[in-house]
């Protein structure tokens, strides 16, 4: 059974770097769910196949998972499944 995937626009803490790149920390779904950024393995510009849009792909690792963030037009978002 195939999921549908969604496009979740979601609140992200950032820091700037003094070369000016961004740095995402945290990752917040909800109040209860923040996803500290362990380690970011990978930046580059891409279109997303799933959901859409083209943005800046940041490949992170929070909880000990690989992830995607994508920085799109001055907001982030995460691909989810339901």
């Amino acid at each position: 059974m195939d999921r549908e995937r969604t496009k979740r626009y979601v609140p992200v803490i950032v820091r700037f770097e003094a070369d000016g790149r961004l740095r995402p920390q945290i990752i917040e779904f909800d109040e209860g769910h923040k996803y500290p950024i362990d380690k970011i393995l990978d930046v580059r510009r891409a279109a997303c196949q799933t959901v859409g849009g083209v943005g800046d792909r940041y490949t992170v690792r929070a909880a000990g998972k690989e992830r995607y963030l994508w920085f799109e037009r001055d907001r982030w978002f995460v691909i989810t499944t339901s």
